[in-house]
């Protein structure tokens, strides 16, 4: 069928084929439950595919029932039911679809010499006496039969030309040429199609489709290669799952064909912007996380944490995004910061918060910035709210933490070596405590005398995981003063310091006595 783009230009229709629901499946510990791929089908069926290929109704009941129960639900999609070459597959899979607004019977049976030799245990004539019998049982059930030479990649094409020419004299409506261990390369699959096209008399009177495994990383190639060859019907599964390696990413397929029409001058009746919610869910209910650098819908698929690339995409977004987050259903880019972010990006994540800081303010800012990022993994919006709000208190105190160094542990006691710039004078005292903490603040009250109460220490995370910033809240009271302040950093007994001397630098700027010896000194 051939459809016209928007520009006018003639482009062909491509069948998306699902087959999450049946390869998918059969991935090792990706079993869904009835209500799981009840959810999963009618999500296919919105977003616009053509055929779900609902499962394997012989496998056992609760397949059928799976089969039946999506056959009677989904509104528009033709619901497929897979079935080997013998006849009580056939009549299985019959009696499931037989509800549905379109029912297909997809049936196999294997084709190349390694599969008859040594699991079919039958001769080249016998298989093609099969596919008569057994495509011709199909047919007569439903209107519309699809038939597949399994392993073809791996057969000759004298014998697949035999094989298909006998389906589609049987009743075969659409043809499957499944690359079914992932053998083959994209030159090699291209030609097979062309070369059967031409040969086969009948061919024009089926639609022949691509199923492709991902064994050697090449099954959207081959996909997209089996199109240039003629196919025009793709058998694919969300997030590319399926046996060993999977299947061709329907998701990638999609965006292949709508982001290179320049090349590929096919159309599909998907709607991309539900490819990320598909995604999300069938990750849910098959338990397989999606990888971060996954195309399309990886977490990382719109994430951007090089400087280099940040800059890029803040002047515009097409220097490195050939394809918009919003067309796949994600809501934004995602500028990641971390280490190898630049001051453009930092600037552009302040701005978005809120933060209007000077030149001088921003270049500290930033400074603290990329130490925070070289000794955390994630830097978060919280992680980048308390570095700058400590650092805008810091600017004007009179007290600054210049180093510290802890001894810490069973042993005992604990002991803390500070070193203080008090009004631009460095300092430095060693102190033992109870505890780390108590070292810590015995050190500050060493070089800072005063006698100022600590009414409130407390810590809590800034944001998840064991490199998460600690932040920290002291409130100090004198001569009639109370303050609070807060600090952050991935080390507590840093983020501790900071506080204390946070709160006695308010303190200072608020009038109360504080005597800094070492500053005369």
């Amino acid at each position: 069928m051939t459809v016209s783009s928007a520009a006018g230009t003639p482009r062909d229709r491509v069948l998306i084929f699902d087959t999450t629901l049946r390869d998918g499946e059969q991935c090792p510990g990706a079993t869904m439950t009835l209500e799981e791929k009840l959810e999963i089908a009618n999500l296919l069926d919105t977003m616009g595919v053509d055929i779900i290929e609902a499962g394997f109704p012989i496998a056992s009941n609760g397949d059928f029932e799976a089969v039946s129960l999506i056959a009677s639900k989904v509104k528009n999609a033709t619901v497929a039911g897979l079935a080997r070459a013998v006849s009580i597959d056939i009549a299985r899979a019959g009696e499931a679809v037989r509800h549905a607004v379109r029912p297909r019977i997809h049936t196999f049976v294997s084709t190349s010499p390694i599969h008859l030799a040594h699991q079919m245990r039958k001769t080249q004539d016998e298989v093609v006496e099969i596919i008569i019998a057994t495509v011709g049982q199909a047919r007569n059930l439903v209107e519309d039969v699809e038939w597949s030479a399994m392993d073809a990649t791996r057969t000759s094409i004298e014998f697949l030309c035999r094989c298909v020419e006998a389906a589609i004299r049987s009743g075969a409506t659409t043809i499957n040429l499944p690359d079914t261990v992932g053998y083959a390369t994209p030159d090699e699959y291209r030609h097979m199609f062309r070369t059967i096209r031409e040969r086969v008399p009948s061919a024009d009177k089926a639609i022949f489709s691509a199923h492709t495994h991902n064994d050697l990383g090449l099954a959207v190639a081959n996909s997209l290669a089996a199109l240039d060859g003629g196919a025009r019907q793709v058998e694919c599964t969300i997030n590319g799952i399926g046996e060993r390696a999977g299947n061709a990413a329907l998701e990638e397929i999609v965006m292949a064909i709508r982001t290179r029409g320049d090349v590929l001058p096919y159309e599909t009746g998907i709607d991309a912007s539900m490819l990320t919610r598909a995604s999300k869910l069938a990750a849910a209910a098959t338990s397989f996380p999606v990888q971060y650098n996954k195309a399309i819908v990886g977490r990382n698929a719109f994430a951007h944490e090089s400087g280099i690339h940040q800059d890029g995409m803040i002047k515009n977004a097409e220097t490195y995004e050939i394809m918009t987050p919003e067309s796949v259903g994600v809501s934004k880019t995602s500028l990641v910061m971390g280490k190898h972010s630049g001051r453009n990006a930092f600037r552009t994540r302040l701005t978005e918060m809120g933060y209007s800081l000077s030149d001088n303010q921003l270049e500290d800012a930033f400074v603290r910035f990329k130490e925070l990022a070289d000794r955390k993994k994630h830097v978060y919006d919280e992680d980048i709210e308390a570095l700058v709000d400590q650092n805008i208190a810091m600017a004007h105190d009179r007290i600054k933490l210049v180093s510290l160094s802890i001894v810490a542990g069973t042993r005992g006691p604990q002991r803390a070596t500070m070193k203080l710039q008090i009004d631009g004078t460095v300092v430095t005292e060693e102190q033992e405590g109870n505890g780390p903490v108590d070292a810590t603040f015995n050190a500050i009250k060493a070089l800072v005398p005063h006698e100022a109460v600590l009414e409130l220490y407390q810590v809590h995370a800034v944001t998840t995981g064991t490199d998460a910033q600690a932040e920290v809240s002291v409130r100090l009271s004198a001569n009639d003063h109370s303050v609070t302040s807060r600090a952050a950093d991935p080390d507590t007994l840093v983020a501790s310091a900071q506080a204390y001397l946070g709160a006695l630098n308010k303190l200072m700027s608020r009038g109360a006595r504080l005597h800094a010896q070492h500053a005369a000194e």
